[in-house]
């Protein structure tokens, strides 16, 4: 059984961060060892929230714990999400130095959560520059939306190609697979969903159906990292670990939109997650 260490947010009750990453990929086979930067009653989009953060130095305490136990050798990746500030980006990058110590093998999975096109940036000053500065060099992946990765590149992103050539731009920095887990604006087609999976020796577009919604469930992007990632450890090939990560994503949003919720329907997913049917078929651009 493969195991992962999720650094995420949480929330009590609905799902975003760790709540949206973990039980797919347990759902999956996947044993998780999630930690929480965060711990809130629910996701801050509701305009009202309580909880905190996470002390600083708690993580590094947890990997000591664990390096202790000698369980870090058997850590096969690492997958951030949400990060506070700029000392909980440095222990991220401690823990995934350490790990990699313990077990040359593991990965490294960077989702580089900083905001999206509409609301823009959304975290503490230091967390830009530690993706750009240092996670670049450290992930083996890395799955930006379309604000991220301009951030990432320091470039304006008006275009599809200009997608491409900024994911691949990542790649050539190092970066051994990078997902643009949502087009938006960039998509060919304005009405789909659409991914893109760049890597060193090819390009993959994939396409599901978009659905609205009067408030946008949050949550989306750490699913879709999660179940790759999950994907990727099982060793499906690329091509099909991204055809399985759209269609076990496009079943949750199906189920979320005919229950007209405002968080995910992962529970109710749970069967087309254990055992996803591959609906969609990803193309080489």
């Amino acid at each position: 059984m493969k195991n992962v260490l999720s650094v995420q947010s949480s929330v009590v009750y609905g799902y975003a961060g760790n709540k949206a990453a973990v039980l797919p990929m347990q759902l999956s086979g996947i044993d998780v060892w999630p930690f929480y930067t965060v711990q809130f009653s629910n996701h801050t989009q509701y305009g009202m929230w309580q909880g905190m953060a996470m002390p600083h130095g708690e993580l590094s305490a947890i990997i000591r714990g664990l390096d202790d136990l000698q369980k870090l050798a058997q850590c096969d990746a690492v997958l951030s999400g949400y990060l506070g500030d700029k000392r909980h980006c440095e222990e991220v990058k401690h823990a995934v130095t350490t790990i990699r110590q313990r077990n040359p093998q593991a990965l490294y999975f960077c989702d580089p959560v900083m905001g999206d096109p509409q609301k823009g940036c959304i975290v503490a000053q230091g967390v830009e520059s530690f993706f750009v500065d240092d996670a670049i060099q450290l992930a083996d992946m890395m799955g930006p939306n379309l604000y991220e990765l301009g951030v990432l590149t320091g470039r304006q992103l008006r275009s599809f190609d200009e997608v491409v050539e900024a994911a691949r731009q990542l790649v050539s920095w190092g970066v051994k697979k990078v997902l643009v887990k949502h087009l938006g604006a960039c998509s060919r087609n304005k009405q789909a969903f659409e991914m893109l999976l760049v890597t060193p020796e090819q390009t993959l577009h994939i396409a599901r159906p978009l659905y609205t919604f009067a408030k946008m469930p949050v949550g989306v992007g750490d699913l879709i990292c999660s179940v790759m990632l999950a994907s990727l450890l099982h060793g499906y090939e690329d091509k099909l670990a991204l055809e399985r990560t759209t269609s076990v994503v496009d079943a949750v949003m199906r189920l979320t939109k005919e229950h007209d919720s405002y968080e995910l329907r992962l529970i109710d997913a749970r069967h087309q997650i254990m055992d996803p049917q591959v609906r969609y078929q990803a193309t080489v651009i």
